[in-house]
Protein backbone atom coordinates (compact mmCIF):
# COMPACT_ATOMS: atom_id res chain seq x y z
CA UNK A 1 0.00 0.00 0.00
CA UNK A 2 1.30 3.46 -0.68
CA UNK A 3 1.31 6.16 1.44
CA UNK A 4 -1.25 8.45 0.24
CA UNK A 5 -3.72 5.25 0.48
CA UNK A 6 -2.40 4.46 4.08
CA UNK A 7 -3.89 7.52 4.87
CA UNK A 8 -7.50 6.94 3.89
CA UNK A 9 -10.20 6.09 6.41
CA UNK A 10 -11.72 3.28 5.04
CA UNK A 11 -15.87 2.63 6.03
CA UNK A 12 -17.66 -0.13 6.99
CA UNK A 13 -20.86 -1.27 5.05
CA UNK A 14 -22.94 0.47 8.04
CA UNK A 15 -20.88 4.01 7.50
CA UNK A 16 -21.78 3.58 3.91
CA UNK A 17 -25.62 3.13 4.74
CA UNK A 18 -25.25 6.08 7.26
CA UNK A 19 -23.48 8.31 4.27
CA UNK A 20 -26.70 7.20 1.89
CA UNK A 21 -28.98 8.02 4.33
CA UNK A 22 -27.27 11.77 4.21
CA UNK A 23 -26.73 11.13 0.57
CA UNK A 24 -30.65 10.58 -0.18
CA UNK A 25 -31.69 14.21 1.62
CA UNK A 26 -28.76 16.06 -0.42
CA UNK A 27 -30.48 14.33 -3.38
CA UNK A 28 -33.90 15.69 -2.08
CA UNK A 29 -32.92 19.21 -1.99
CA UNK A 30 -31.24 19.33 -5.25
CA UNK A 31 -34.41 17.61 -7.23
CA UNK A 32 -36.58 19.78 -5.41
CA UNK A 33 -34.31 22.99 -5.70
CA UNK A 34 -34.16 22.06 -9.50
CA UNK A 35 -37.97 22.66 -10.06
CA UNK A 36 -37.75 26.12 -8.44
CA UNK A 37 -35.16 27.62 -10.67
CA UNK A 38 -36.52 29.43 -13.54
CA UNK A 39 -36.20 32.90 -14.28
CA UNK A 40 -37.16 35.46 -11.72
CA UNK A 41 -36.40 33.09 -9.02
CA UNK A 42 -33.55 33.93 -6.47
CA UNK A 43 -31.09 31.85 -4.65
CA UNK A 44 -32.38 33.12 -1.83
CA UNK A 45 -35.51 31.39 -2.19
CA UNK A 46 -33.75 28.52 -2.70
CA UNK A 47 -31.68 28.62 0.28
CA UNK A 48 -34.22 28.71 2.67
CA UNK A 49 -36.64 26.04 0.99
CA UNK A 50 -32.98 23.53 1.28
CA UNK A 51 -32.43 24.50 4.75
CA UNK A 52 -36.15 24.09 5.59
CA UNK A 53 -36.13 20.15 3.56
CA UNK A 54 -32.99 19.45 5.63
CA UNK A 55 -33.93 20.53 8.98
CA UNK A 56 -37.59 18.88 8.48
CA UNK A 57 -35.52 15.09 8.57
CA UNK A 58 -32.88 16.41 11.87
CA UNK A 59 -29.84 17.14 9.10
CA UNK A 60 -27.63 19.89 9.59
CA UNK A 61 -26.69 21.90 6.36
CA UNK A 62 -22.83 20.85 5.97
CA UNK A 63 -21.69 24.23 4.47
CA UNK A 64 -23.10 26.53 6.93
CA UNK A 65 -20.52 28.35 9.05
CA UNK A 66 -17.65 26.91 7.57
CA UNK A 67 -14.92 29.22 8.05
CA UNK A 68 -12.29 29.76 5.02
CA UNK A 69 -9.12 31.69 5.64
CA UNK A 70 -9.15 34.41 2.75
CA UNK A 71 -13.07 34.82 4.09
CA UNK A 72 -14.03 37.65 6.10
CA UNK A 73 -16.85 35.74 7.61
CA UNK A 74 -18.01 32.10 8.22
CA UNK A 75 -19.85 30.88 5.10
CA UNK A 76 -23.65 32.04 5.64
CA UNK A 77 -25.81 29.78 3.72
CA UNK A 78 -27.15 26.10 3.43
CA UNK A 79 -26.37 25.71 -0.02
CA UNK A 80 -23.41 26.63 -2.62
CA UNK A 81 -25.29 28.52 -5.26
CA UNK A 82 -23.21 29.81 -8.41
CA UNK A 83 -24.17 32.12 -11.39
CA UNK A 84 -22.87 32.01 -14.80
CA UNK A 85 -18.84 32.39 -14.19
CA UNK A 86 -18.97 31.97 -10.39
CA UNK A 87 -17.41 28.42 -10.05
CA UNK A 88 -18.18 27.76 -6.68
CA UNK A 89 -18.83 29.20 -2.80
CA UNK A 90 -21.50 31.43 -4.72
CA UNK A 91 -23.89 33.04 -1.23
CA UNK A 92 -27.59 32.70 -2.20
CA UNK A 93 -28.86 36.13 -2.70
CA UNK A 94 -32.12 38.61 -3.79
CA UNK A 95 -30.51 39.07 -7.32
CA UNK A 96 -33.38 37.57 -9.81
CA UNK A 97 -32.37 34.53 -12.24
CA UNK A 98 -32.20 35.56 -15.64
CA UNK A 99 -33.48 33.48 -18.85
CA UNK A 100 -30.07 31.85 -20.19
CA UNK A 101 -28.27 31.72 -16.93
CA UNK A 102 -26.74 28.72 -15.08
CA UNK A 103 -26.72 27.77 -11.54
CA UNK A 104 -24.48 25.22 -10.00
CA UNK A 105 -26.32 24.10 -6.27
CA UNK A 106 -23.91 22.16 -4.20
CA UNK A 107 -25.24 20.90 -1.22
CA UNK A 108 -24.28 19.54 1.22
CA UNK A 109 -26.04 17.57 4.59
CA UNK A 110 -24.65 15.62 7.81
CA UNK A 111 -27.60 13.17 9.14
CA UNK A 112 -26.72 11.02 12.12
CA UNK A 113 -22.76 11.99 12.26
CA UNK A 114 -22.17 11.19 8.50
CA UNK A 115 -22.15 13.47 5.57
CA UNK A 116 -23.20 13.94 2.02
CA UNK A 117 -22.42 16.23 -0.82
CA UNK A 118 -23.69 16.75 -4.46
CA UNK A 119 -23.69 19.46 -6.73
CA UNK A 120 -25.86 20.23 -10.31
CA UNK A 121 -25.80 22.53 -12.92
CA UNK A 122 -29.45 23.86 -14.04
CA UNK A 123 -29.63 26.22 -17.05
CA UNK A 124 -32.29 29.08 -16.48
CA UNK A 125 -35.00 29.13 -19.12
CA UNK A 126 -33.62 28.10 -22.29
CA UNK A 127 -29.45 27.92 -22.42
CA UNK A 128 -27.53 28.51 -25.52
CA UNK A 129 -25.97 25.76 -27.14
CA UNK A 130 -22.30 26.30 -26.25
CA UNK A 131 -23.66 26.80 -22.66
CA UNK A 132 -25.58 23.45 -22.88
CA UNK A 133 -22.89 21.54 -24.37
CA UNK A 134 -20.48 23.06 -21.04
CA UNK A 135 -23.12 21.16 -18.86
CA UNK A 136 -23.47 18.18 -20.71
CA UNK A 137 -19.24 17.84 -20.71
CA UNK A 138 -19.01 18.18 -17.60
CA UNK A 139 -21.85 16.22 -16.25
CA UNK A 140 -20.27 13.31 -18.36
CA UNK A 141 -17.01 13.58 -17.36
CA UNK A 142 -18.61 13.14 -13.60
CA UNK A 143 -20.20 9.98 -15.29
CA UNK A 144 -17.34 8.98 -16.84
CA UNK A 145 -15.06 8.72 -13.46
CA UNK A 146 -18.11 6.76 -11.65
CA UNK A 147 -17.81 4.61 -14.68
CA UNK A 148 -14.01 3.85 -14.59
CA UNK A 149 -13.66 3.17 -10.38
CA UNK A 150 -12.41 -0.33 -9.91
CA UNK A 151 -10.39 -1.80 -6.78
CA UNK A 152 -6.64 -1.78 -7.73
CA UNK A 153 -6.91 1.85 -10.10
CA UNK A 154 -5.31 4.21 -8.87
CA UNK A 155 -6.84 7.67 -9.61
CA UNK A 156 -4.50 9.04 -11.53
CA UNK A 157 -5.90 7.12 -14.57
CA UNK A 158 -9.32 7.88 -13.80
CA UNK A 159 -8.47 11.77 -13.32
CA UNK A 160 -6.55 11.70 -17.05
CA UNK A 161 -9.59 10.02 -18.54
CA UNK A 162 -11.83 12.88 -16.77
CA UNK A 163 -9.55 15.88 -18.05
CA UNK A 164 -9.26 14.13 -21.64
CA UNK A 165 -12.82 14.26 -21.75
CA UNK A 166 -13.00 18.18 -20.82
CA UNK A 167 -10.52 19.09 -22.84
CA UNK A 168 -11.56 17.24 -26.03
CA UNK A 169 -14.62 18.78 -25.65
CA UNK A 170 -13.16 22.03 -25.91
CA UNK A 171 -13.31 23.08 -22.23
CA UNK A 172 -11.32 23.81 -19.49
CA UNK A 173 -10.32 22.21 -15.97
CA UNK A 174 -10.79 23.76 -13.20
CA UNK A 175 -7.47 23.22 -10.88
CA UNK A 176 -7.23 25.05 -7.73
CA UNK A 177 -10.62 22.83 -6.64
CA UNK A 178 -10.30 19.44 -6.85
CA UNK A 179 -12.67 16.71 -4.84
CA UNK A 180 -12.05 15.18 -1.14
CA UNK A 181 -12.79 12.30 0.64
CA UNK A 182 -16.14 12.24 2.59
CA UNK A 183 -17.02 10.20 5.76
CA UNK A 184 -17.82 11.92 9.72
CA UNK A 185 -15.98 15.05 7.92
CA UNK A 186 -16.84 17.23 4.66
CA UNK A 187 -13.14 17.14 3.86
CA UNK A 188 -11.51 13.95 4.62
CA UNK A 189 -8.19 12.29 3.06
CA UNK A 190 -7.53 11.91 -0.43
CA UNK A 191 -7.69 14.82 -2.77
CA UNK A 192 -9.36 13.83 -5.53
CA UNK A 193 -8.29 16.31 -8.71
CA UNK A 194 -9.81 16.08 -11.93
CA UNK A 195 -6.85 15.98 -13.88
CA UNK A 196 -3.37 14.41 -13.52
CA UNK A 197 0.03 15.96 -14.32
CA UNK A 198 3.22 15.32 -12.07
CA UNK A 199 2.87 17.37 -10.00
CA UNK A 200 -0.48 15.12 -8.68
CA UNK A 201 2.38 12.31 -8.50
CA UNK A 202 3.01 12.30 -4.53
CA UNK A 203 -0.88 12.60 -3.89
CA UNK A 204 -2.04 9.69 -5.95
CA UNK A 205 -3.68 6.91 -4.49
CA UNK A 206 -4.93 3.38 -5.24
CA UNK A 207 -8.69 2.74 -5.22
CA UNK A 208 -9.97 -0.28 -2.60
CA UNK A 209 -13.20 -1.19 -1.40
CA UNK A 210 -14.21 1.23 1.40
CA UNK A 211 -12.77 4.33 0.33
CA UNK A 212 -15.99 7.16 0.06
CA UNK A 213 -15.24 9.99 -2.57
CA UNK A 214 -16.48 13.03 -3.41
CA UNK A 215 -16.13 13.70 -7.10
CA UNK A 216 -16.43 17.11 -8.55
CA UNK A 217 -15.16 17.61 -11.74
CA UNK A 218 -15.48 21.97 -12.05
CA UNK A 219 -15.29 22.94 -15.67
CA UNK A 220 -14.92 26.36 -17.40
CA UNK A 221 -15.85 27.11 -21.03
CA UNK A 222 -12.42 29.59 -21.58
CA UNK A 223 -9.47 29.38 -19.76
CA UNK A 224 -9.25 27.89 -16.10
CA UNK A 225 -7.57 30.36 -14.03
CA UNK A 226 -10.13 31.57 -10.98
CA UNK A 227 -9.86 34.36 -8.34
CA UNK A 228 -12.04 35.63 -5.87
CA UNK A 229 -14.92 37.27 -7.49
CA UNK A 230 -15.96 39.76 -4.28
CA UNK A 231 -14.64 41.09 -1.10
CA UNK A 232 -16.26 38.57 1.25
CA UNK A 233 -13.91 36.27 0.17
CA UNK A 234 -16.23 33.29 -0.63
CA UNK A 235 -17.40 33.49 -4.46
CA UNK A 236 -15.21 31.49 -6.63
CA UNK A 237 -14.80 33.48 -10.53
CA UNK A 238 -13.26 32.24 -13.46
CA UNK A 239 -10.30 34.94 -14.13
CA UNK A 240 -11.63 35.59 -18.24
CA UNK A 241 -15.44 35.98 -17.18
CA UNK A 242 -16.19 32.53 -18.94
CA UNK A 243 -18.86 30.71 -17.74
CA UNK A 244 -18.18 27.32 -15.68
CA UNK A 245 -20.44 23.81 -14.75
CA UNK A 246 -19.97 21.67 -11.48
CA UNK A 247 -21.16 18.29 -10.95
CA UNK A 248 -20.76 16.22 -8.11
CA UNK A 249 -21.99 12.61 -6.39
CA UNK A 250 -19.98 10.89 -3.02
CA UNK A 251 -19.45 7.42 -3.96
CA UNK A 252 -18.50 4.39 -2.39
CA UNK A 253 -15.84 2.15 -3.78
CA UNK A 254 -17.03 -1.48 -3.88
CA UNK A 255 -15.54 -5.30 -4.70
CA UNK A 256 -16.15 -4.45 -8.14
CA UNK A 257 -16.75 -1.04 -9.23
CA UNK A 258 -18.60 2.09 -7.32
CA UNK A 259 -21.72 2.83 -5.50
CA UNK A 260 -23.39 6.22 -6.09
CA UNK A 261 -24.71 6.85 -2.42
CA UNK A 262 -26.24 10.65 -3.53
CA UNK A 263 -28.36 9.38 -6.58
CA UNK A 264 -31.62 8.94 -4.09
CA UNK A 265 -31.51 5.37 -3.87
Amino acid sequence: MDAATARIVIKSPREIELMRAAGRVVRRVLDELGTMVRPGATTAELNARAEELIRAVGGTPLFHGVRNPQARMPFPAAICASINDQVVHGIPNDRPLKNGDILSIDCGVRLRGYCGDAAETFPVGQPGPRTARLLEVTRAALELAIAEIRPGLHWSRVARRMQECIEDGGFSVIREFVGHGIGQEMHEEPKVPNYYDRSQRPADFELRPGMTLAIEPMVAAGRPEVRLGDATGWPVVTRDGSWAAHYEHSVAVTETGADVLTDGR
